[in-house]
């Protein structure tokens, strides 16, 4: 069956295009690729002499005086000048002439490889290849098309379409190990019909070929390469396998594993929440840029795991002084993408900016304002301090900043001003940001610079709001309070939605021995928040939501907030339970309840 899947897709297709640039006479090997094809007969008396003579190939004790010399060159013409060689150097010919060019500078490559695809000794080992490929080895065949891919050979030369047509016809015969190279080299390639085929026979193949995968770098070699548009049963067929494999993961491969996850676009919980607990044990071996990858793969997989999170934050705050800004900094922005905030690790770098403000570049310091701002986080008796320091950076890049980055920073000038204006006028967002601004300004009434004598008046209108109104939590609060005490779909300031309102009249008050009945009212704003408002893992508002709970209080309401998550498990008595307390505590809260470390919550 596969065999006739791989017949049916074994198409000659060479497109056409460009030579390599040669100074040299031109050859026939990376020529144009033209369109023929082979008959059945042919193909299988090839395949028949491949099989005769990859059983007669020596010993690799045989060949060591060669693969010793291979090994001392150190760039592509090197290894060219041992040729001739013999059909089953080949493939370690092209590999090493890769090897050697990975190991130089961008400048230093393009010259080595230029002079390479010059070298009189090229074309004959590139014309040797097509002709020998029928006889190559299957993990042969593999490396060297991933060698000869990678040393920029034009992928629509006949050397390497000749080389992707004998291995659909021989994939059948490849190994786990080679098919996994060859995933890796065509993930990578130029799509074409010869490609395209010869990856959906991979698919096909790899399907019935997962229960021989027993090494944990093939395997995560076979899920990136597979790749994202592959079908969601054998994704979770190679995480299954993956799972299985779990108790030989060193750290490396607990990393690499959240990559592949990535790789594929598959959130496989049990094997996430495995590798988060094997990271979390094991924080001392992992380095920087692993630590960042698994908090990126996270990203892209929309997994959450506060335990994990917790860790990581944690263990670079204990470590803080072996970390630059910049890598702190980019830390702090993907656990804001996460919508995580790393408390502990937030208050270290304040300290360190209010020491060293200086040491801030500005694009560190427009990173800091956003990550600082959106995760509304308190420093608490630093705050002065903090604002302090990061204000006297701020003023020293004022000239270098364009006025959308002024904006961010909340800055005013008038010239700035009318430049956003203008821009607003096409654009939605300035204009929601210009008018969050004005609210500031005007609500927050912050001190303003001495050029500023009063607050300049923006004339900002943002488009409607299109947030419905939670009706289960407007029906609680009416069987609450009643229905003449509320009022729903309250808009405040064209931007802020108020599910309901509710007006209560305040009691009398006793003054000098008189009782004076002064009957005072007093609003209390519901409204409801999605869990992404929240930064995870906690009930603390962050963004939008925190600068909409400030502005509420300074127009005269009391917020009451709802999260929607808690509701979606209660029936309709709990929720007004619920609604009870929250309307009418017992006692205020204190502030924000953070979820334990000791108790992960992932999702």
């Amino acid at each position: 069956m596969l065999r006739c899947a791989l017949r049916s897709t074994s198409l000659w297709n060479f497109a056409v295009s460009s030579q390599l640039r040669r100074k040299s006479t031109q050859g026939h090997t990376l020529k144009q690729a033209r369109y023929y094809c082979q008959s059945g007969e042919d193909v299988q008396i090839k395949q028949t002499a491949a099989s005769t003579e990859t059983n007669e190939l020596p010993d690799k004790a045989e060949k060591a005086p060669f693969y010793t010399h291979l090994q001392k060159c150190l760039c592509p013409t090197d290894v060219l000048d041992m040729f001739p060689a013999s059909q089953q150097h080949l493939s370690s010919i092209f590999s090493r002439m890769w090897e050697s060019s990975k190991r130089m500078t961008d400048e230093q490559r393009r010259c080595e490889l230029q002079l390479m695809f010059e070298h009189p000794v090229f074309e004959e080992v590139c014309e040797r290849a097509m002709t020998d490929a029928w006889r190559m080895r299957s993990d042969d065949l593999a490396y060297s098309l991933l060698a000869i891919v990678n040393l920029g050979v034009p992928q629509n030369t006949r050397l390497v379409q000749t080389l992707l047509r004998v291995m659909q016809e021989r994939l059948n015969q490849f190994d786990i190990r080679s098919l996994s190279v060859l995933a890796s080299c065509i993930r990578e390639m130029e799509n074409s019909r010869n490609v395209q085929a010869l990856r959906e026979a991979l698919r096909l193949l790899l399907k019935d070929r997962i229960p021989e995968i027993q090494s944990m770098v093939v395997l995560q070699s076979t899920m990136r390469a597979v790749g994202k548009n592959s079908l969601i049963l054998l994704k979770k067929q190679l995480a299954t396998k993956a799972l299985s494999l779990a108790d030989e993961f060193s750290p490396p491969n607990t990393q690499d594993m959240f990559s592949s996850l990535a790789a594929v676009g598959l959130n496989f919980k049990p094997l996430l929440d495995v590798c988060s607990k094997k990271i979390t044990e094991n924080m001392h071996e992992f380095p920087f840029g692993r630590l960042l990858s698994v908090l990126k793969s996270c990203h892209e997989l929309h997994y959450r795991n506060y335990t994990l999170f917790s860790s990581i934050s944690e263990y670079v705050a204990s470590t803080f002084d072996m970390w630059s800004n910049k890598q702190v900094i980019l830390l702090l922005v993907t656990f804001e993408n996460l919508s995580f905030r790393p408390v502990v690790l937030l208050d270290a770098f304040a300290e360190r900016i209010i020491q060293r403000s200086n040491s801030l570049t500005l694009k560190d310091l427009l990173s800091v304002l956003k990550i600082f701002s959106l995760l509304n986080h308190d420093l608490k008796e630093k705050k002065t301090e903090f604002l302090a320091s990061v204000t006297m950076v701020l003023e020293s890049y004022l000239p270098k900043m364009p006025p959308t980055d002024l904006l961010k920073a909340k800055l005013l000038q008038k010239d700035t001003l009318d430049q956003l204006l203008q821009k607003g006028k096409q654009s939605d967002k300035i204009q929601r940001w210009l008018h969050t601004l004005d609210l500031c300004l005007r609500l927050d009434k912050p001190q303003l610079p001495p050029s500023l004598t009063s607050v300049p008046d923006l004339h900002i209108t943002v488009p409607a709001h299109e947030v419905k109104v939670n009706q289960e939590v407007l029906s609680a609060v009416r069987s609450i309070v009643g229905t003449d005490a509320v009022q729903d779909s309250v808009l405040e300031q064209s931007i802020y939605l108020i599910d309901c309102v509710i007006t209560l009249p305040h009691q009398t008050e006793e003054t000098g021995g008189l009782e004076l009945f002064s009957v005072f009212y007093f609003r209390i704003a519901v409204f409801c928040a999605p869990p992404t408002s929240f930064c995870f893992g906690t009930t603390h508002p962050r963004a939008s939501l925190a600068i909409k709970l400030r502005h509420l209080e300074k127009l005269g309401y009391k917020p009451v907030l709802v999260p929607v998550l808690e509701l979606n498990s209660k029936i309709e008595e709990e929720t007004i339970e619920m609604l009870q307390k929250l309307i009418f505590p017992v006692q205020e809260p204190t502030g924000t309840q953070e979820i334990p470390n000791n108790s992960p919550k992932a999702e």
